[in-house]
């Protein structure tokens, strides 16, 4: 079904336009050869992900602080791998990983190519809940940052996606209104959820089709966007 009436894009960046998974390997890769860490880089990945999944969970509903999501993240997944790492080393990871992670710049398949169609008939805009210092970077390095006419971050906004106050923010900034945009996210809950909810029309980018749902608009690739715009 077309939304005819769209002018405006908003897209969420980590797991949706910008590979974090690809990237966030290789900045490991290259953070455990500079620092000579004896690590099987595909085991750590494997307990790594779902452990920040989860402490991103909790960052979102205010639960942990940014430096604590850092710190706790690396810390568990090391005790669950039985590797020894004291705190000033952890540390020294974490603070690495911040400088590292962006200068990657995979995308994922099709982003490219969507953003270029959709940019001669759409305002394109992101909202991300990703840390103020890294995600200008990942958008600049990856190539991605002039298609997008406003950025708005969590930080920026004082509060994370799905709380309406960050919509809110960024519909102020871009001019747009919610039911002339439609948010395009990977995250059920923080992107469409919360868009949803505050009026937007919504597209869930659900690859894995990791949860099941029936109410919102649903693609597992990103051309398909083009189903719907």
């Amino acid at each position: 079904m077309k939304l005819n009436e769209v002018t405006d894009v908003f897209f969420d960046l980590d797991h949706t336009l910008w590979d974090f998974e690809r990237n966030s390997a290789l900045a490991f890769d290259q953070i455990f050869n500079k620092q000579k860490l004896e690590l099987n880089l595909d085991e750590f990945m494997k307990v790594y992900k779902p452990i920040n999944f989860r402490y991103w969970e909790l960052y979102r509903n205010n639960s942990v602080t940014k430096e604590a999501l850092r710190f706790g993240r690396l810390k568990e997944s090391f005790d669950a791998l039985k590797f020894e790492a004291c705190d000033a080393t952890i540390n020294l990871i974490a603070n690495d990983y911040i400088e590292y992670l962006p200068k990657n710049n995979h995308l994922l398949e099709g982003s490219m190519e969507l953003l270029k169609e959709l940019q001669h008939k759409y305002s394109l805009h992101i909202i991300t809940n990703g840390f103020e210092e890294v995600q200008h970077l990942k958008m600049r390095n990856s190539g991605i940052l002039d298609f997008f006419s406003t950025i708005t971050t969590s930080e920026e906004a004082g509060v994370k996606k799905p709380h309406p106050q960050i919509f809110e923010k960024a519909l102020l900034k871009s001019g747009a209104l919610p039911t002339h945009s439609v948010m395009i996210g990977d995250n059920l809950e923080a992107d469409i959820v919360g868009a949803s909810q505050f009026g937007l029309h919504v597209i869930y980018l659900n690859p894995d089709r990791e949860v099941s749902q029936d109410q919102f608009a649903e693609i597992q690739k990103l051309k398909e966007v083009l189903n719907y715009l």
